[in-house]
């Protein structure tokens, strides 16, 4: 077994939405996952509020990277690096996480890895079930993004091949549970009431289904839309709306667009893992509807436990930790939040090839003893 000081020890900031996370990773091994979410404060508003997620990441910035240091047992001096969520996101929210990350590595005198928020969520797999398999087949699914992503190489190599082309699944549920008076985030709520409702009971339409339709990409708006009617249909007709029935069969047309669209990429790419990652992979209907199917292809699923999909540090902390290990280009310090970083950009690499000298010119402002 390799020296554990041999292996990349990296602290992961990650502010792109409504969640202060912040993670310690040792190579693949996670150390701490300390989060601080303001997913409250957002709930009487019916969704994310970014001026509100972004004053409570300046709130809970420094005690959340205290707090995980200190879980993990670590020294801030003994890291090998710092890495952040550079995009996509809430560019506010971002720039909070962007600016303090930059604060701690000039301070310390490390190396610092603007990393992307999608990449991060793939890479995130490899604390669960170790080392991602190059080519990965990446379904990610969140309220922001439904994405399927082939990864040859998680740092450098993440080729998109479908997208949401109007609203992602995540952001589907939360529409469908505010018009069922169920609140909000919509996922865990509608999760539970489906578990007890008849997923066949309305045949709720399956979007960008034709043969004529593009083969990887998602759409959830006309589901939604469809959903919203035959409430109102109901309600205007004095009818009780069977909440369990309709959130089972929602979010059965949600699951089975998504698996099967998977499914199918892999079989067509040739690739035979499939890593189900994003708040959504949470769901616990999306996670055996994978299973079933990944099983009769012959495909692996890899999927996180549910606390490693929702935003986290510790996904940022992995994707830095795998760029350290690779020896893969630090950013420069003029890095910037870009609310919308393409997937095709694992990291935001800097300008300068001489990487060594940039680090020691830190090294050496940081003997100022900035970080007390």
């Amino acid at each position: 077994m390799a020296d554990s000081r041999d292996v990349p020890l990296v602290l992961g900031i990650e502010t792109s939405c409504d969640e202060t996370g912040v993670g310690v990773v040792r190579g693949t091994t996670l150390l701490a996952d300390a989060i601080a979410s303001s997913v409250d404060e957002h709930a009487r508003f019916g969704g994310v509020v970014p001026e509100v997620a972004s004053r409570a990441h300046l709130e809970a910035m420094v005690p959340t990277i205290e707090r995980a240091l200190k879980e993990a047992g670590v020294s801030p001096k003994d890291l090998d690096g710092i890495a952040v969520t550079a995009g996509p996101g809430l560019a506010g929210a971002l720039l909070v996480g962007v600016s303090a990350a930059k604060a701690y590595a000039y301070a310390l005198g490390k190396p610092l890895y603007g990393v992307n928020h999608l990449a991060s969520h793939i890479c995130v797999d490899q604390l669960e079930h170790g080392p991602l398999p190059e080519p990965t087949m990446a379904l990610l699914v969140s309220g922001g993004h439904s994405s399927l992503l082939l990864a040859s190489d998680i740092t450098s190599d993440v080729r998109p091949l479908g997208a949401t082309i109007d609203d992602a699944a995540g952001e589907a549920f939360d529409k469908i549970a505010r018009v069922l008076n169920l609140g909000f985030p919509g996922g865990p709520v509608i999760d539970r009431y489906a578990r007890e409702g008849d997923p066949k009971a309305i045949a709720f339409p399956r979007g960008l289904t034709g043969p004529r339709d593009p083969a990887y990409d998602f759409s959830f708006s006309g589901l939604k839309t469809a959903v919203a009617r035959w409430i109102e249909a109901k309600r205007a007709a004095g009818e009780d709306v069977p909440v369990r029935d309709v959130s089972a069969s929602f979010q059965e047309a949600v699951v089975d667009v998504l698996t099967r669209k998977a499914v199918r990429a892999c079989k067509d790419e040739g690739v035979d893992h499939l890593m189900i990652g994003g708040g959504v992979a949470a769901n616990s209907r999306l996670r055996a509807l994978a299973q079933e199917r990944c099983e009769a292809a012959g495909i692996q699923l890899r999927v996180p436990r549910p606390k490693l999909c929702t935003d986290n540090g510790a996904m940022v902390a992995a994707l830095g930790a795998e760029m350290v290990a690779r020896n893969r280009a630090p950013s420069d310090w003029d890095l910037s939040a870009d609310s919308s970083l393409p997937v095709t950009d694992p990291h935001v690499p800097g300008h300068s090839h001489d990487h060594t000298r940039s680090h020691d010119h830190v090294h050496e402002v940081s003997k100022g003893n900035l970080y007390t």
